[in-house]
């Protein structure tokens, strides 16, 4: 019984904290542009810092075959790109103010975080 209990309260713990409390390593975007891997359900990196004022491209490698993973938006900025299998599609973000900018794919399962500062 006692182990169950120590399984079960580990179990609310992790939950917790991968849903609430994690938050992915920041990657920051310079003159290069940066590849956002979409694979297993996520984009990697989720989290993008960006220049505010100046604008950035950010390209999408799409490895994921399932149709969610088909399509990137980044509502804010009314930007919307397919991504087809294996290839690389480049996304020129125009020069945004600061702020948090969410970009997803269309039924919001795979997130992720464009902090401009």
């Amino acid at each position: 019984m006692l182990i169950v209990n120590i399984l079960g309260v580990s179990l609310i713990v992790l939950i917790i904290w991968w849903f609430w409390l994690y938050k992915p390593k920041k990657v920051s975007v310079s003159n290069e542009t940066i590849i956002v891997l979409v694979e297993n359900g996520t984009y990697q990196p989720s989290r993008i810092r960006l220049k505010a004022g100046q604008e950035a491209t950010i390209s999408f490698l799409r490895k994921d075959t399932s149709p969610c993973a088909a399509s990137v938006l980044i509502p804010d900025v009314e930007i919307s790109k397919d991504l087809p299998l294996n290839k690389i599609v480049r996304i020129q973000l125009p020069a945004m103010e600061e702020g948090e900018y969410d970009f997803h794919c269309q039924m919001q399962m795979y997130r992720g975080t464009l902090l401009v500062d």
